[in-house]
């Protein structure tokens, strides 16, 4: 029961990974590789907040500074007209060196006896388990998440967005400055992720510089799981979809390295994961003309029989 309860804690805060990560992958249509930098810039952040007995700035300072590496990336690609997963790469590799300033060239900090927001949470609500407390904490943040996308992306420069991900020319036709809404989408999906690595600092007490390594198909995984079972729908449909596919995801993962594969294999799953969600649409394209064709030649051999 605790696993399981551990798990939902996991899949609900990576929610918010994958939110931020659904905003680059399927709204702008481009994978973001600042992602890793990114989360682990909130993670460092955070932790240098914590031990100085600040939680909650530490959290908005990764929201700050991991929509500061989005805006980076943006201006790479947009100003220098770099392609945009190498502007991507480029950040994360010069984040790498800031997170280990952040952390005074530290790759490991504790946060056993510092004071974090789940520390705060249990302080305020006594009478609730540790464990509820985590679980509550993570829902609200995530709820809080999930509603300032959605009302955001209702508002003019949400739609603004979310048109340049579909057409980009017919938005530069309309007089929408595009390069600035790649900027804004790229900085808020940063945004949300550093949050994400700030909140996960601060919930498993520690901060490790290669936390953020594979972070980015951890955030697909969870996008493609939810469409896969849920399906493409509304764009509110589409977040709680990721949401759900973030909290599978995380049960897929520690029923497998609890049962029958090592710690270590975590990364190995998760790219097996996105692999085959990925290529569902290949097989089920290749089964459909399988089956046309079959059925083009049985039509062929009754005729010939005729």
């Amino acid at each position: 029961m605790v696993i399981l309860l551990g798990s939902l804690q996991l899949g609900i805060l990576y929610g918010m990974l994958a939110l931020g990560v659904y905003i680059t992958f399927r709204i702008m249509n481009v994978p973001d590789l600042t992602a890793e930098g990114s989360f682990t810039l909130g993670l460092a952040l955070s932790a240098v907040c914590c031990i100085a007995g600040h939680p909650l700035p530490g959290l908005a300072a990764a929201l700050l500074a991991g929509a500061a590496a989005g805006c980076v990336t943006g201006l790479l690609h947009t100003k220098l007209d770099i392609h945009p997963i190498l502007s991507g790469i480029l950040t994360m590799s010069g984040l790498y060196s800031i997170n280990l300033l952040a952390m005074g060239n530290s790759s490991n900090l504790s946060l056993i006896n510092s004071t974090t927001i789940f520390k705060v949470a249990n302080n305020l609500l006594p009478f609730l388990d540790k464990d509820v407390v985590k679980l509550l904490v993570a829902f609200v943040f995530t709820a809080i998440c999930v509603t300032v996308l959605i009302l955001f992306f209702q508002t003019h420069l949400g739609l603004c967005i979310r048109a340049t991900g579909d057409n980009e020319d017919m938005v530069r036709a309309s007089s929408i400055h595009v390069d600035n809404t790649k900027i804004l989408a790229l900085a808020l999906s940063n945004g949300i992720i550093a949050l994400t690595g700030a909140l996960i600092a601060q919930y498993q007490s520690f901060a490790d510089i290669n936390s953020g390594v594979g972070i980015l198909v951890v955030g697909l995984a969870s996008v493609i799981i939810g469409e896969v079972l849920l399906g493409r729908r509304t764009l509110t449909g589409n977040l709680l979809a990721v949401l759900v596919g973030a909290i599978i995801y995380r049960f897929i993962i520690t029923l497998a390295t609890k049962s029958f594969l090592p710690a270590y294999a975590l990364k190995l799953i998760s790219a097996c994961i996105v692999a085959i969600a990925l290529s569902l649409p290949a097989i089920k394209k290749s089964m459909a003309l399988r089956a046309v064709r079959k059925e083009a030649q049985t039509h062929a051999a009754a005729e010939t029989d005729f």
